[in-house]
């Protein structure tokens, strides 16, 4: 069961909401609410990419088993070298090893557009992606405490960090 990792292309945007919305009702991983039309995250895929900004999906036995991206970190000038990264693998296929080819292609895209920090914003709970952040290298660099509210709970962001050599 090879993984293929390759750019995003229109027909993937329904397996990548299927990925969202799944994300959305039955975890942290996102702090939406309510979940997205096909029209919303078409439009999302298509803002990204229009930036030139990455969007890459992990293709197995040719269903999406996964994705990830980059785009701004803030809006201003001085941001343009900084961006905030997502990785999201399909439920059913979590511990195969997709979100780490994700993530390192991501990684590679980012030092090939000359970029110098990336940003990951977890929700403090999913100490496994913060774990796996820390095995590329990204560094906790705060924490935001009641910065969400989902789930009848408080939420607190960690930001953690990854300088790009």
């Amino acid at each position: 069961m090879k993984i293929k990792i390759r750019p995003y292309q229109t027909e993937d945007a329904q397996a990548i909401l299927d990925i969202i919305n799944y994300n959305i009702l039955n975890s942290t991983a996102l702090y939406d609410y309510n979940i997205r039309t096909y029209e919303q995250q078409k439009a999302i895929l298509e803002d990204k990419t229009n930036k030139h900004f990455p969007v890459i999906v992990a293709k197995q036995d040719g269903k999406v088993v996964g994705f990830g991206m980059y785009s701004e970190f803030r809006f201003r000038e001085a941001y343009k070298y900084t961006v905030e990264h997502s990785v999201y693998v399909d439920n059913e296929h979590h511990g195969q090893g997709i979100g780490k080819l994700l993530l390192y292609e991501l990684i590679q895209l980012a030092k090939n557009q000359k970029l110098h920090t990336m940003i990951a914003v977890i929700d403090a709970e999913n100490q496994s992606s913060i774990d796996f952040h820390e095995k590329f290298g990204f560094k906790t660099v705060g924490i935001i405490k009641e910065s969400g509210y989902k789930f009848d709970r408080w939420l607190h962001s960690v930001f953690m960090q990854l300088i790009l050599e």
